[in-house]
């Protein structure tokens, strides 16, 4: 059995580029590879921001306060609309009393413990 020869074309390779610094791909690789880890993310300025000091427990009883009164004002809303409109105002509400039903479950889980 004779093994057939494989010969492969000629080649030129690029030697002229001494540093990516003309490159981009070049760049891009070197920034993804060795930039330095991140330790965390960077904070962004918030309008609104939770004290970190508070406990899960507050949390979640303030969490439940808002949802009843998120609750309460798509209600009022939803009284003054009709058709279509009313039903998906409505459906905020159920939505909204199901996520306090849940943050009140989380509670009573609290409590228990």
């Amino acid at each position: 059995m004779t093994i057939p020869s494989i010969t492969l074309p000629d080649t030129q390779f690029d030697t002229t580029l001494n540093s990516p610094k003309g490159s981009a791909a070049a760049q891009r690789a070197l920034d993804y590879y060795l930039k330095p880890a991140v330790s965390e993310e960077a904070s962004e300025e918030r309008f609104f921001d939770v004290n970190r000091n508070i406990s899960s427990e507050e949390a979640l009883v303030h969490a439940s306060d808002l949802l009843r009164c998120a609750a309460a004002t798509a209600h009022e809303s939803a009284n003054q609309l009709q058709g279509a409109s009313r039903d998906l105002a409505f459906s905020t509400v159920h939505m909204i009393d199901m996520a306090k039903a849940m943050v009140d479950r989380s509670l009573e889980g609290n409590q228990n413990d």
